[in-house]
């Protein structure tokens, strides 16, 4: 610890380090994926349409989260590398300037989705009656929108100071608040009537909430170290610095998520409501390689950024190796969990005998890609934590564009799992050539640090 308060990442046990900044990160993830899983368990007894309507708005939940990475990663990255230089007054101007433009961003994306729910629901091409309660559902759920671009931010700024687990606990309280409010709103109990799919939003809503006005209290009212105004005047030298960090990992991640939208309307076209349901619904089982490998990644990079202001390059470089290692083992497991245990992990959120066939393809043919996705994700996490997040926004790019034409081209051949390996074959191209661009870009730091 600083004299601050501040967690310092530039010293101790590598291992112990990384774990105790990773896991909070991951289970912050964790309980935000399970939001959406959560309300695809209880919606899954309303029936695969249901599922299909609400998987259609998590979809656009993802991308808004996407954008809301624009200020979480650039605090990540400015707060850590300030702390590892040791300015923290650096770092509190830039925690006001990303709080205050993640608010507004979050205002103006939530207006868009309530004025023009209906238009962006007709994307996925769906019958008029789920199209008719998807809008409906997305209009609910766009008054949380900026409680998650605020929340996300506030996330940022305690992992790039080291305290990941301040968001984990806060994060954790919004979902076991939401995990009593989906049943209750959506079956009924008591005076309080049943409100079906719909339910599930109000859920999400009042949980998102909770976590903003905990976030809020603790930085008011709790707080020592991470003592500055939640919102300001942007300052235009700050606003730069922020946007030329965030946007890359911002427009990669929301392009993503644009791709997989793109995919879901393609799978409903070869396969109805069923189609998208799998690609959904499946893409959030997916979310726990996701999530385990974006909160290695995201500790990676808050490690990665400290040591490299404090010029400890092979300190970050042996942090690097111990996430990959582990990385690699978890990947094993998760793809012969979903090769041969795909039936029983579809058939917990859909009863459907056709939805659960579609599902155990999908979960077998993507689940061979984990352990590339695992890889390209925590790569991206010293990309980050060195400042150069453009190289990932690239690959990822370009080979997340792949996946439509590859999609129609194999759909033509294969049908719908065609779809599916155009998503599986993608994850692995992108899993092998990431790391090696980093081991280029990694040598020429290495070179210009020794003629210094």
């Amino acid at each position: 610890m600083t004299n601050s308060g501040i967690v310092n990442l530039t010293e101790g046990r590598i291992m112990r380090q990384l774990l105790r900044l990773a896991l909070p990160i991951m289970g912050t993830s964790f309980a935000q994926m399970a939001y959406n899983l959560l309300s695809i368990f209880w919606v899954g007894h309303l029936g695969s349409q249901a599922i299909a309507a609400v998987g259609s708005v998590a979809m656009l939940m993802w991308l808004v989260s996407t954008i809301a990475l624009l200020t979480k990663v650039a605090s990540e990255i400015t707060i850590g590398q300030c702390i590892g230089a040791k300015k923290y007054e650096r770092a509190f101007r830039f925690a006001s300037n990303t709080s205050t433009i993640a608010l507004g961003v979050g205002l103006l994306v939530a207006a868009i989705l309530f004025v023009f729910s209906e238009q962006i629901i007709s994307f996925f091409e769906l019958s008029k009656d789920i199209t008719k309660h998807a809008s409906t559902y997305l209009k609910i759920m766009s008054a949380c929108v900026p409680c998650i671009f605020l929340s996300n931010n506030l996330s940022g700024i305690y992992n790039g100071a080291g305290k990941s687990d301040i968001p984990f606990k806060l994060n954790a309280t919004g979902l076991v608040v939401n995990m009593i409010l989906d049943p209750i709103l959506i079956l009924g109990i008591a005076f309080i009537p049943s409100l079906g799919m719909f339910g599930a939003a109000w859920g999400t809503v009042i949980a998102q909430y909770i976590v903003l006005i905990a976030f809020i209290w603790r930085l008011r009212f709790k707080e020592v170290a991470l003592k500055f105004p939640l919102l300001i005047k942007p300052q235009l030298n700050y606003i730069i610095l922020i946007l030329r960090l965030g946007t890359p990992v911002s427009i990669m991640n929301a392009l993503y998520a644009i791709i997989n939208m793109s995919l879901a309307r393609i799978a409903s076209i070869y396969n109805g409501h069923i189609g998208l349901m799998t690609q959904t619904t499946g893409g959030q089982i997916e979310g726990i390689t996701w999530n385990t490998s974006q909160g290695f990644g995201t500790a990676l990079g808050a490690f990665v950024a400290q040591n490299y202001a404090a010029n400890k390059l092979e300190r970050a470089r042996k942090a690097y190796l111990f996430t990959v290692l582990i990385m690699g083992f978890m990947g094993i497991f998760v793809t012969l969990t979903f090769v041969f245990q795909g039936h029983s992990i579809f058939s917990l959120f859909v009863s459907e005998d056709t939805a659960v066939f579609a599902g155990t393809q999908y979960l077998a043919i993507v689940g061979i890609s984990q352990i590339f996705l695992m890889l390209e994700l925590t790569t991206q996490g010293m990309f980050n934590g060195v400042g150069k997040t453009i190289p990932p926004a690239i690959i990822s790019i370009s080979f997340n564009a792949l996946r439509i034409p590859l999609a129609y081209f194999l759909g033509q051949k294969m049908g719908i799992i065609g779809v599916w390996w155009a998503i599986s074959i993608s994850s692995m191209l992108k899993g092998i050539i990431l790391p090696v661009w980093f081991s280029f870009i990694y040598k020429g730091i290495m070179k210009k640090k020794s003629t210094k």
